[in-house]
C-alpha cells in the first residue's frame, strides 16, 4: 500500500461540479494506492503511520491537534514509466480489491479519532489543494 501524503491549508474533491469532500483547516490531502498484495492490516498500519505523522507545524501530527484528513483512491500510484512513453497500471489492484482497502484506511482512520473527508472510488475527481509549505512525502507500508 502507498500513500501521498501533502501538508495543506485546506483541500476539496468534486465529482461533476459538486464537492463531495472538503477540509478547511490545516491537515493533511491522503491519496492512496492499492497493489494486489495488500491486505487489511496493511490498511491498518497506514491509518496508524497518516495519524501520527510530525508533519504538521511544530512538529505537530493530525493526533496532536485533531487536524483533518482528505483520503482520495490514486491508482495511479503504481503506474510504471520504467519503458516506452505510455505508464502501465498493472501494480495496480482492480476496483474491487482496492476499493475495500481504501475503505479499511478510512475506517481505521476514524475509529482513532481522526476526521476524514474522501473522495469518491473510481469517479472522475477534480482535487483543489493549498500546499502548507509544502510538504510532500511518499510513504509505503
Amino acid at each position: 500500500m502507498r500513500a501521498v501524503v501533502q501538508r495543506v491549508s485546506s483541500a476539496s474533491v468534486t465529482v461533476d461540479g459538486a464537492t463531495v469532500g472538503a477540509i478547511d483547516s490545516p491537515g493533511l490531502l491522503v491519496l492512496v494506492g492499492v497493489t494486489h498484495t495488500d491486505t487489511p492490516a496493511e490498511a491498518v498500519k497506514l491509518a496508524g503511520k497518516l495519524w501520527g505523522l510530525r508533519i504538521l507545524d511544530g512538529e505537530k501530527s493530525c493526533s496532536d491537534i485533531a487536524a483533518p484528513l482528505l483520503v482520495i483512491s490514486q491508482f495511479t500510484l503504481y503506474g510504471d514509466t520504467r519503458k516506452g512513453r505510455r505508464p502501465t497500471w498493472q501494480a495496480a489492484a482492480p476496483g474491487p480489491v482496492a476499493e475495500p482497502l481504501v475503505e479499511a484506511v478510512v475506517a481505521a482512520l476514524r475509529s482513532l479519532g481522526a476526521h476524514v473527508e474522501t473522495g469518491r472510488f473510481g469517479a472522475d475527481m477534480k482535487v483543489s489543494l493549498v500546499n502548507d509549505g509544502p510538504i510532500t512525502l511518499v510513504l509505503d507500508v
